[in-house]
């Protein structure tokens, strides 16, 4: 019988492939979440090399603990991936980096497993919070937050087109207590949302950007790529895989800005290596056809890789 929190990790082969050099080198897996691409990468590595994770999730974490008890060249780390580089400062490995990878998906077992309060397609509590221990559940969030803010995060985090008809339903139920469950919430989303997308959850969009909310995803993420460019010796790898828009945007504005050099007027005499660009963007893929017949979550999945450059 097929485990239903099973954790497949999408692009596997060409995520491990593209942040691989150095067999005996140091690596960082941003997302550990159930370890797919950790332990792939881990089957290539040598006897000298060294595997850093990093996750929120106190149970990423027990799986990465047992990982570790495996495999002496890895370790886990309880902390989010915008705290990267002061690890690595603690560690004395910031710019001593061969490659760095990073899945910034909801995993499986996360979105599977009711008790977390991520899905809408099974009842739980409303919590939605990549760790448990720490921060407002999505229910004590919605409480404290305004009808206007609650309007633009689910029309900026979601592109939710009727936000505000949504919003509006969600705070006027507010009004008769706390919303406890996942399925309550899914129901107050679907009877203000007036048009209904063919095969799409009409509460997938609320969802998605009340979950960003939550857990400040778009800032970690912020903070997370500049301290992973500086984690990078010259020539190392990064490897990022994005499944929606607004992740994918800043992965690919940021690579694009780093590659670009120093922002001059154009007017201005220089060559293009004299703007020093700190990245040289190596391509953007997408699961095929084999990965997506078992593993539809990929379909929407955007790897993006660059390459830091020497210093002149």
């Amino acid at each position: 019988m097929t485990n239903p929190l099973l954790h497949l990790s999408v692009l596997l082969t060409e995520t491990v492939t593209a942040v691989l050099s150095d067999v005996d080198g140091v690596y960082v897996d941003a997302t550990f979440g159930r370890g797919g691409h950790s332990r792939a990468l881990l089957a290539l590595l040598g006897v000298n090399a060294r595997l850093l994770a990093f996750d929120k999730d106190p149970e990423a974490i027990a799986e990465g603990e047992k990982l570790m008890a495996e495999d002496n060249r890895f370790r886990i780390i309880h902390a989010s991936f915008a705290d990267l580089e002061q690890v690595l400062i603690a560690e004395n490995l910031l710019g001593r980096i061969d490659g760095v990878m990073a899945d910034l998906g909801v995993s499986s077992p996360q979105l599977d497993d009711a008790s977390r309060g991520f899905s809408f397609m099974n009842d739980g509590p409303l919590d939605m919070r990549m760790n448990p221990g720490q921060g407002m559940s999505a229910a004590e969030w919605l409480m404290q937050v305004s009808e206007t803010d609650l309007a633009d995060v689910l029309f900026q985090y979601g592109e939710e087109r009727f936000s505000r008809r949504i919003a509006r339903a969600i705070k006027k139920e507010l009004e008769n207590g706390i919303i406890t469950s996942t399925k309550k919430l899914a129901e107050i989303v679907a009877t203000a949302h007036p048009s209904w997308e063919r095969h799409k959850n009409p509460a997938t969009r609320s969802f998605q950007a009340i979950r960003i909310a939550v857990n400040q995803e778009l800032d970690d993420i912020k903070a997370f790529l500049p301290q992973a460019l500086n984690a990078l010796k010259p020539e190392g790898r990064l490897a990022v895989i994005s499944f929606h828009s607004l992740e994918d945007r800043l992965v690919k504005q940021f690579f694009q800005y780093q590659a670009k050099g120093d922002d001059l007027p154009r007017d201005i005499p220089v060559r293009a290596k004299d703007l020093n660009p700190r990245l040289k963007v190596l391509g953007k893929k997408s699961a095929g056809p084999e990965e997506l017949s078992h593993n539809p979550r990929a379909r929407s999945a955007h790897l993006r890789i660059a390459k830091k450059l020497s210093e002149m």
